[in-house]
């Protein structure tokens, strides 16, 4: 059987045009005349992804453009009986998991918690927007299923409709579909949300999990395309200031709503290959590698929670933040509604073994009304609801906080130490992290 993996290849010429294709946005090259080792087809529908030097321990944009790259990621399929059977390496090129994601949204039926306007208040926006902290300048990255800017232009009503960077979006190799007018669903929602709290960012539509993106919706929900998306991101804001050029925002905000529900998954327990628990595997070095470049990376903790667990956790509800949501160069996000009460999906501290284990960081709000993206009367939901209400909370700081002068690390500290600790609760725990999100707090203690 034709097992999904991302392979590591050493640099070749028809590597480094097929990566700067896919930076242009010019479409999949096809990848002939690449040599790959034996078992190893690979997938022409999707572009090369320079990566540096391939480790996480130092991390450096400027080794991510594709004349300078060492390796390279190829999304392909592997030849083996089974995903157990594939091995770690192969000619002695690394092979890794390429698993399927998806969308952290659940409970869908619930009705919801108070509204968007009691999301704002408990938020204290009105105080954030009195200080000038309202995203002016700052871009925010919705890597999701597509926004729909005709829908959020209507539900914001005049005077509110929200900034929209078309130039600076990306399409999925093989997508048709222009950036801002993807169908109304989980990446309309996000758009809604980060807008809470930062009414004047800009956002930037990269539709990762669209089911238009190449090889129809189950490859264009696997991780590859992903890894493509944040290449993109990389090259937009890390390399472009490494070569002098400097981007066109004082800040850069990533929000992730999806992961992995089931380790099953992924590669088996103890394949090297493995994304959920190793820090090594090429997603999560271009994730580190953004992230100390000065963008701001936030990703949502899942919905496995013990009380409410999702379906697709198969009953699983321990170490069950997983991947890119663990690493400790992302701010991970719990969820609560808006009475401060733990939503019950919200999946629980600690992560899973080998990677940071005291995640989530910090809590934010789900579960109001707000969108309506699923219907009239529906839930914005999830964890997925909680990360972009959070990362709208960061693009507001960053309209007066440079990450020159605060780095994304000193930044999420601030956050941590701010937060508000909900009753009984003294330093971190799995329900709440650090506590619940408190942006006006971190305002005050940075002065701004």
């Amino acid at each position: 059987m034709r097992i999904p993996v991302i392979a590591v290849l050493p640099s070749q010429e028809p590597l480094k045009d097929s990566a700067a294709a896919g930076l242009r946005q010019s479409g999949p090259t096809g990848l002939s005349g690449v040599t790959t080792p034996k078992g190893l087809v690979l997938d022409p529908t999707v572009n090369a992804v320079a990566l540096g030097s391939a480790t996480v321990e130092s991390p450096s944009a400027a080794t991510h453009s594709p004349d300078k790259s060492a390796t390279f990621a190829v999304s392909g399929f592997f030849e083996a009986d089974s995903p157990e059977a594939v091995p770690a390496t192969a000619d002695g090129r690394p092979l890794y998991a390429n698993p399927q994601i998806s969308p952290f949204l659940t409970c869908g039926g619930t009705p919801p918690v108070g509204s968007h306007l009691d999301v704002a208040r408990k938020l204290d926006v009105a105080g954030l927007g009195g200080r000038g902290l309202d995203g002016s300048g700052v871009a925010i990255a919705i890597m999701d299923t597509g926004i729909n800017l005709k829908y959020l232009n209507a539900k914001l009503g005049p005077g509110n409709q929200p900034l929209f960077d078309a130039g600076n979006s990306w399409t999925a190799p093989g997508s048709f579909i222009a950036p801002g007018a993807h169908p109304v669903d989980h990446g309309t929602m996000c758009a809604f949300d980060v807008l809470i709290a930062a009414p004047k960012a800009t956002l930037l539509d990269f539709p990762i999990l669209s089911s238009s993106a190449p090889g129809g919706s189950r490859v264009g929900q696997t991780l590859s395309v992903a890894l493509s998306g944040f290449a993109q991101l990389l090259n937009f804001w890390a390399v472009a200031f490494a070569a002098g050029g400097g981007p066109k925002y004082r800040a850069f905000v990533v929000s992730n709503s999806w992961g992995i529900f089931h380790p099953s998954w992924d590669f088996p327990v103890g394949h090297p290959g493995r994304f959920i628990d190793n820090p090594n595997h090429p997603f999560n070095v271009i994730v580190a590698t953004l992230a100390r470049s000065g963008a701001d990376i936030v990703f949502a903790a899942g919905n496995c929670g013990a009380q409410c667990a999702d379906g697709r956790c198969q009953g699983n509800t321990t170490q069950t933040i997983m991947g890119s949501s663990a690493l400790p160069d992302v701010l991970t996000l719990a969820g609560c509604d808006t009475n401060d009460d733990r939503v019950g999906y919200s999946s629980q501290g600690p992560s899973i073994a080998g990677m940071f284990p005291q995640k989530p960081d910090l809590t934010a709000y789900t579960h109001f009304s707000g969108s309506e993206a699923f219907g009239v009367g529906s839930a914005d939901t999830g964890t997925s609801a909680a990360c972009p209400v959070a990362s709208g909370c960061v693009a507001a700081l960053r309209t007066k906080l440079s990450p020159g002068a605060v780095p994304p690390a000193n930044l999420f500290a601030s956050l941590r130490s701010s937060a508000r600790a909900v009753p009984g609760q003294v330093g971190w725990n799995g329900d709440y992290g650090f506590g619940i999100i408190d942006p006006l707090a971190v305002a005050t203690a940075q002065g701004v």
